[in-house]
C-alpha cells in the first residue's frame, strides 16, 4: 500500500473505530432521557448532560472524519497550490465553526457557526476532486452517493448540536430531533454501505 492508500483510511478508521461506538452510547443515552421526561424511569441527572456531550463528541467527530477525506480527495488528485491553499484555509475555518459550537451560547452565534460548517462542507465537497457519483437529485444515483449522503448526516449532527438548549425546552422540538434521529440513524448505516463499496472500488482500481 502507498502512503496516499494509508491517508484514504484515516477517515473510516476515525467513523469505525471512534463515531460509531459513540453513536451507540448517545442513542442509548438518548433512549433513558426520553424515558425519563415520559416518566417510565427515574435516572441520575447527569444522563441528560451526558447525552449532549456525546452529540458533540459524534458531530465534531464525523466532520474531522469528512475533512480528512476531502483533504485526501485533493491530495490523490494533486490540486495546485493556488487552489489548494484557498481550499486549506475553508478547511479550518469549517473546523474552527464545528469547534465554536462547544462554546457558544447565543442562539444566533450557534445557528451561524452551524451553518458556517455544513456550507464549507458543501463548498469543498464540490470540487471537481470529489467523487460524489452523481449530482442530480433526480436520480438514483444521487441517493447511493456517500458524498452527499455524508452532507445531510452531517446537516442533521450540527443542527443537534447547535439547537441543544432550545431541544430541551422544546416539545415540538424535540419530536423534531427524535425524528432527525432516526433519519440520521438511517443514513449512518447508508454511509457503512456506501463507504465500503467506494473502498472496495479503490481498492480494485489501485
Amino acid at each position: 500500500m502507498t502512503p496516499a492508500h494509508w491517508f484514504a483510511l484515516l477517515h473510516p478508521v476515525l467513523m469505525i473505530l471512534f463515531v460509531y461506538p459513540v453513536v451507540g452510547a448517545t442513542i442509548r443515552l438518548g433512549i433513558l432521557v426520553r424515558e425519563q421526561r415520559l416518566g417510565i424511569t427515574q435516572q441520575p441527572a447527569l444522563v441528560p448532560v451526558e447525552h449532549a456531550d456525546h452529540g458533540r463528541w459524534v458531530t465534531s467527530g464525523t466532520v474531522v472524519a469528512v475533512l480528512i477525506a476531502l483533504v485526501w480527495s485533493y491530495g490523490v488528485h494533486a490540486v495546485p497550490v493556488v487552489r489548494l491553499l484557498p481550499l486549506l484555509a475553508v478547511v479550518a475555518g469549517c473546523l474552527g465553526s464545528c469547534l465554536a459550537l462547544w462554546w457558544v451560547k447565543a442562539p444566533g452565534l450557534r445557528a451561524a457557526f452551524a451553518l458556517l460548517c455544513w456550507f464549507a462542507l458543501l463548498a469543498l465537497g464540490l470540487q471537481p476532486e470529489v467523487w460524489r457519483l452523481s449530482d442530480n437529485p433526480l436520480g438514483a444515483a444521487f441517493w447511493g452517493s456517500h458524498y452527499w449522503s455524508g452532507w445531510l448526516l452531517c446537516g442533521l449532527l450540527l443542527f443537534g448540536m447547535a439547537a441543544k438548549p432550545e431541544i430541551a425546552s422544546s416539545l415540538r422540538l424535540r419530536r423534531l430531533h427524535v425524528s432527525a434521529a432516526v433519519l440520521m440513524a438511517v443514513l449512518l448505516a447508508v454511509q457503512a454501505i456506501t463507504g465500503s463499496r467506494d473502498l472496495w472500488q479503490m481498492g480494485a482500481g489501485g
